[in-house]
């Protein structure tokens, strides 16, 4: 250890062989005597302190500009690497559309039941052939113009509502060549007292409506019995004075042996039977929410949890409960509908949940209801059976925008296929959340119930967001998905793939966000679109634009031809699938013992030796018995 004598100002340090002898000089903590660095003899090795040396506010300027050129690097070089991987796949096939309905205005809504398609636009709406796109009937007698429309088959019939800008909701009755109009729900003589209609539904087989009313700061539910019987009665025969013509044409047709289809498709245009009367709805009840708020509801049949009362006389599976929950609410709420006028409007039952409901929907056999809470929990309720069919969880992050019910489907030799007979306890559905991901809710009775991701949520590429979604039910498993950036693709969800697209002819310019107005049809392979164009003029009126309705049909694809018309599973089929297998014990056995006891029916003999062997085997057990 060296030590210095005290007030010594230098130091003496022995120094090795070839380097600097002498006294060290020890500067004192002061800048005047640095020595100053050569600005020729200064060689940095890094540029950055190059860069870092420059005075304010260049260094800063300079900074920004790196930063900028490196965002715009990564840009390019991300841009590059989608467009080579869009190179390198697959890119699915685009089919154009079958037909076109051109109209001369814009409309504003659409929809499609049996052979029919309906439109609303300006001061009416127009009825078409789905096949031929013919225009048969236009009715327009408004002084504005049709916001929205629905269309609920009945059978032999369809029931027509349309709601114009006003909000009032009309009710038509659209029976072969016939169209009557049976009653304007909400309209008043004073104006300021007028109400909108904002939501309305019909029960499965039509016996009952139900219209969200909102006016004067308030909002309520008008439910009404359609009597569709006497509605039937009515245009079937008619009174000889109100139409003198149908009865000569009948006997004209009668004596041709046609039958009135026939004369609907021999006919370019229906009639309008405005002299005919049909009986107006019976009004049954008015139900308020708590607070003005909008509501979802559903008409539900009779099940274990809501039967029909004994003394109602009624057709078999005839709806009998109203089901609303209001938003913000916990409870989904249970309205009979086998009352009068004069009875309180209390709910005859409450299911409770733990957070408020905030999307439900309702399967079209009526047999599932699925209620999505604000925190991302799916209940299911199995309503046939009388139990939920279970409780699953979104992930975290999604919560439910929107619940599509699929028509219950099995995957058989590598192709969805319907089953022949009926599904009980087993339900599909596609869930599409506000962060724009899609989900499949699979359940059954047996299992629980299961979610996977169809469609992951866009992170960089916004333009490919699912704004909407609609089963495909004449294609088992098949979903349509409409994208903000115009694109309509057809997805199988057992697959998780996409199968093709779907595209009007040339370029039509989109709005931005793309809100497309589509229909798809419940009974045949076909879906409608709307695509406008603008043609290349100068002026910037609605003469330049072009308004269209494109018709795409599933059988014209190559790629689904076969998926359409091979679609369901024979009943022997099902019996052999491996599905079966996860069927209790005693089902699997109850099945078992059918089919031995049919192959036994086939041979007599064996038949009697089978019941002598068993008659001995229980003689057996009952001396075991005895003897214990």
């Amino acid at each position: 250890m060296m030590s210095f004598p005290r007030g010594s100002q230098t130091q003496k340090i022995r120094h090795p062989i070839g380097t600097r002898k002498g006294p060290l000089e020890v500067p004192p903590p002061t800048e005047k005597d640095w020595p100053k660095d050569d600005e020729e003899d200064n060689v940095l090795v890094d540029p950055d302190e190059e860069l870092d040396s420059l005075p304010q506010p260049y260094r800063m300027i300079n900074k920004l500009v790196n930063l900028l050129f490196d965002q715009s690097w990564e840009i390019i070089e991300e841009r590059n690497a989608l467009r080579e991987a869009e190179s390198s796949q697959i890119q699915p096939t685009v089919f154009p559309p079958l037909g076109e309905i051109q109209l001369n205005k814009m409309p504003n809504c659409m929809a499609v039941s049996q052979d029919y398609v309906f439109i609303g636009g300006a001061k009416g709406f127009a009825i078409y052939n789905i096949y031929n796109a013919k225009q048969i009937y236009a009715w327009e007698k408004l002084k504005v113009d049709v916001t929205s429309i629905w269309a609920t088959d009945l059978g032999n019939e369809i029931l027509i509502a349309p709601v114009d800008e006003m909000g009032i909701i009309r009710l038509f009755y659209f029976y072969k060549e016939g169209l009557y109009l049976v009653k304007a729900i909400n309209e008043v003589d004073d104006t300021s007292k007028q109400t909108t209609c904002i939501k309305m539904e019909v029960s499965q087989g039509g016996d009952f409506a139900a219209f969200l009313l909102q006016g004067a700061g308030d909002i309520w539910l008008d439910v009404y019995k359609l009597p569709k019987e006497t509605w039937l009665k009515k245009v079937e025969n008619p009174q000889l004075t109100s139409n003198p013509k149908k009865k000569v044409r009948q006997l004209q047709l009668n004596t041709l042996g046609l039958t009135s289809a026939d004369q609907l498709e021999m006919d370019t245009n229906a009639c309008f039977k405005g002299d005919i009367k049909l009986s107006l709805p019976v009004y049954i009840m008015k139900i308020k929410p708590p607070k003005s708020v909008t509501a979802t509801f559903y008409f539900l049949l009779p099940s274990c949890l809501f039967a029909m009362p004994t003394e109602v006389k009624g057709p078999t599976g005839m709806t009998c409960v109203l089901g609303i929950h209001w938003t913000r609410s916990h409870n989904f709420f249970l309205y009979s509908l086998n009352r009068t006028l004069k009875d309180k409007a209390d709910p005859e039952g409450v299911w409770p949940c733990a957070a408020p409901i905030a999307v439900s929907q309702l399967s079209c056999s009526s047999s599932y209801l699925l209620l999505a809470c604000e925190d991302g929990v799916l209940t299911l309720w199995d309503l046939a059976k009388g139990f939920p069919l279970g409780i699953a969880a979104l992930p975290q992050g999604c919560f439910c925008q929107s619940i599509h019910f699929l028509k219950y489907f099995l995957v058989h030799k590598g192709q969805n296929m319907y089953p022949e007979g009926p599904v009980k306890s087993q339900m599909k559905c596609v869930v599409l959340c506000t962060d724009a991901s899609l989900h499949l809710l699979e359940a059954s009775g047996t299992q629980g119930p299961t979610i996977s991701v169809l469609v992951e949520r866009p992170v960089k590429h916004l333009d490919k967001t699912i704004c909407a979604v609609a089963p495909v039910p004449a294609l088992p498993g098949m979903v349509l998905i409409f994208s903000k950036n115009g694109s309509v693709c057809l997805m199988d969800v057992a697959k998780r793939e996409i199968i093709c697209a779907f595209a009007p002819p040339g370029a039509f310019p989109l709005e931005v966000p793309w809100k497309p107005m589509f229909a798809v049809s419940p009974d045949h392979p076909c879906f409608l679109l709307r695509g406008d164009y603008s043609h290349e003029t100068e002026s910037t009126d609605d003469a330049g634009i072009q308004y269209s309705v494109f018709y795409f049909n599933f059988e014209a694809c190559p790629l689904l031809e076969n998926i359409s018309k091979n679609c369901t599973i024979p009943q022997r089929d099902l019996d052999n699938m491996a599905f079966l297998q996860a069927l209790p014990l005693e089902k699997r056995c109850e099945r078992f013992l059918q089919k031995s006891y049919r192959k036994l029916e086939k041979n007599p003999e064996k038949e009697q030796e089978h019941w002598a062997r068993l008659q001995r085997y229980s003689l057996l057990l009952q001396r075991q018995s005895f003897k214990k």
